[in-house]
Order: C-alpha cells, then sequence, then structure tokens
C-alpha cells in the first residue's frame, strides 16, 4: 500500500499530453489552448473617445470660449478633416480622434447653439482619450496552457482569431462493474441498486475536460468484464469503478492482468479510496476506482482530475490546496490520509471549514452538501475548533 504522493506521482508517469487540433473560435470556449497565439492587429487600432462630447484643442476650450463646430466623428465613419484652433468635432464613444484634437470636451461640459458650442466654467479637464494599442498591440501572446474562459473568447475575437489551436479532449471509457447495479430508471430486483457511481464520474470528467463514453455495466463474469474492456478500444484513457478489490466477486484486478496491464500499483493509504489500482493495458493508463460511490468520486477528484490536466498539457501536479480554520472540534486520524466531506464558509474570521459527522463512503446526500474536502494526514492527533487545516475545493 502506497501514499496519495506516491500514487499521484506514479499515476503521472502513465500520463503523456494528447495532441493539439484547431477548432473554430465559437467552438474554443471551455477548452485548453495548446499553443501560444499572437494578436493580429491593435486593439484600439487607433486614438479614440472614451465618451460622448466634442474633440478639442486642449488649450482652446477654456471656461466661457465659443468654439466652431466643423463636422461629426461616429464609431466607424470618422472626421476626414482636421481640427484647428477655435474649431470643435462632435464624437462618440468609440469614435477615431479627428487629426489635430488632443482631448475630448465631454457633452455635459458643453452648450451647444447651433453650430457652436460655449465651455462651462470648471468643465472636466481629463482628456477623455484611448491611445491606440491601449489594450493590446499586434504581437501580443497568448499563452498556452490556458482553459479558455468566455473572457478569453472575447479578447481573442477582438486579436482577429478565428481559429484556435487546442489541446483535443482526452477520450474516457467509463466501465461500472458488478452484478447489484441496474441503471437510473429501471426497477431493481430485491438484492440491486441503481448505478450512481457512472453518471457522477462522467460528469465530474466532462466539467474537467474530458469525453466520456459511459460503457454498458459489466457483471461479475469474466467474459462480461472482457467484453467491457474490448469496447473501450479506442480510449485514451480506462475507468473501472467497482471489482478491483480482493473478494471472490471483485474480478477486474484479475481481468486487467490476464489481458496483460502492466500494474503499477495496487492501494492506496486513504480514506476513502483505499482500493485503488492503476497501470497500463494495451498501452493506455487504466485506473480502477473502489465501488463505493463517495470513494469513487472522491478519487476521480484527487487522482482523475490531476490525470486529464497533463493530458491537457497542463504540469503534473495535485489539486492545489488550501488553509482554512476549522469550525468545530474532530477526533484523532486513523493510519490512512483521509479526505473529509466538508463544508467551506467565508466570514470576517477568515475560511472556516466544518467536516460533516457523518463520513462513511456510501452517503452521497453529504457529498451533495460538501464543497470541500478537508484532508487530515495519518495518525494525526485530536484537533480543537480554530486549528488551521488543508482542504481541497471539489466546487
Amino acid at each position: 500500500m502506497i501514499s496519495v504522493s506516491q500514487a499521484l506521482d506514479r499515476i503521472f508517469t502513465l500520463s503523456d499530453r494528447l495532441e493539439s487540433e484547431i477548432v473554430p473560435l465559437t467552438q474554443a470556449a471551455g477548452r485548453v489552448l495548446a499553443k501560444d497565439v499572437s494578436a493580429r492587429l491593435t486593439q484600439p487600432p487607433f486614438a479614440s473617445s472614451a465618451m460622448d462630447g466634442y474633440a478639442v484643442v486642449n488649450r482652446e476650450a477654456q471656461g466661457g470660449m465659443t468654439l466652431k463646430v466643423i463636422g461629426e466623428s461616429a464609431a466607424g465613419d470618422r472626421f476626414k478633416g482636421h481640427i484647428n484652433s477655435g474649431e470643435a468635432v462632435r464624437i462618440f464613444t468609440g469614435a477615431p480622434i479627428p487629426e489635430g484634437a488632443d482631448c475630448i470636451l465631454i457633452q455635459e461640459d458643453a452648450i451647444r447653439d447651433g453650430d457652436t458650442i460655449t465651455v462651462r466654467e470648471n468643465r472636466d479637464t481629463k482628456t477623455y482619450i484611448r491611445p491606440a494599442g491601449g489594450d493590446f498591440s499586434k504581437g501580443d501572446v497568448i499563452s498556452a496552457p490556458r482553459k479558455l474562459t468566455p473572457s478569453d473568447i472575447a479578447l481573442l475575437a477582438s486579436m482577429n482569431i478565428a481559429q484556435v489551436p487546442v489541446t483535443r479532449k482526452p477520450v474516457v471509457a467509463l466501465i461500472a462493474n458488478g452484478n447489484e447495479l441496474v441503471m437510473p430508471g429501471e426497477t431493481p430486483g430485491p438484492d440491486q441498486i441503481i448505478c450512481s457511481n457512472n453518471f457522477g464520474l462522467k460528469a465530474l470528467l466532462e466539467e474537467h475536460g474530458a469525453e466520456v463514453r459511459m460503457l454498458p455495466i459489466a457483471r461479475d463474469t469474466v467474459e462480461s468484464l472482457k467484453q467491457a474492456m474490448d469496447f473501450s478500444a479506442g480510449a485514451d484513457l480506462v475507468v473501472t469503478i467497482g471489482g478491483a478489490s480482493v473478494g471472490d466477486h471483485d474480478l477486474v484486478h484479475k481481468v486487467a492482468v490476464d489481458r496483460g496491464m502492466d500494474l503499477n500499483f495496487y492501494k492506496v493509504a486513504m480514506q476513502p479510496g483505499k482500493p485503488l489500482m492503476a497501470g497500463k493495458m494495451d498501452g493506455v493508463p487504466m485506473v480502477g476506482l473502489p465501488g463505493n460511490p463517495v470513494s469513487s468520486m472522491v478519487c476521480g477528484h484527487i487522482f482523475l482530475r490531476p490525470m486529464l490536466n497533463v493530458m491537457l498539457g497542463f504540469e503534473a501536479s495535485p489539486l492545489p490546496r488550501e488553509s482554512g480554520i476549522l469550525a468545530q472540534d474532530i477526533r484523532q486520524n486513523g493510519s490512512r490520509e483521509h479526505y473529509m466531506r466538508a463544508k467551506v464558509e467565508f466570514t470576517d474570521k477568515g475560511t472556516q471549514i466544518t467536516p460533516f459527522e457523518r463520513q462513511d463512503s456510501s452517503l452521497l446526500t453529504i457529498l451533495g452538501q460538501s464543497d470541500a474536502l478537508l484532508v487530515r494526514p495519518p495518525n494525526e492527533g485530536p484537533l480543537n475548533k480554530g486549528a488551521s487545516v488543508e482542504f481541497v475545493r471539489i466546487s
């Protein structure tokens, strides 16, 4: 049995960055930028007005002065002449600054009378001009890797980038295993339960960049498991759920090894999630998760998310940990690293975290109420309210 950090190190050796592909900008949101991209133009491409008002020569626009309005500059339709002494051009936000102007007299500070304006006393003396290149210049770089947000998409569009290089989505084959499982919507027999792990993991993996193929439930027979593994051909990662322990009906480990799996490790000193295995089968990474619903989801966060990150081009590292203040006393921890389901709250005293009293690995209701995993080192002694603890966010 190895530690969580050792298991992660070995998980990372199984994972390789995937190749890139080009997608239209409209399909790039949420994808991971695979290569640096450069702006194809300068933004704004010309000095422009930050306000509605009048383009003027600053020294000619003192309180009480009267200026002649000689034209108009609008967005997409600039004034083509030159502003001279005693002149002004009506201008709107975003419009190009006419030649000769060095200031925008905001419209609240101008009294219009036909073709002239009079400058109000005590006017706002800010220039209200956005310089050319004030946002970015041609050749400025957005660096990879980067998960593209809606704001990034807007920036790429502004940079005139219509096609975006992104890392291909990892294809994950998800195999739930067990005679006791039936699909949601079906009527379970007296000894059966509804299969939930594969649905939760599918949502988790897709949220973090994967394309998931949820395969039919494999039954507790060698033949059924072999068939499910055959169906996983072409995936970048195979994830099995359940059947990785050592009971008479836990066949995943046996079938995988019989098929030539190069087993990297089996069993991790963590709670929940001890019966975890990983290796390569036919050159493809395979991870066997425990069957308890919470155990599989916790392992999905702690192991599969960092694994996907590597495939998508990010550095190999665990999920980031944050510090919080324990909101209640907790008893001594056992011999395994414990990932306690917990709730985080931001208060005037700092970030407080409260672990749930019930930590059974079958309780999806508790997981559903949790937004963090409080991490306790092996054999850590009792902790009092107010102690500093580490946690991993899961929502």
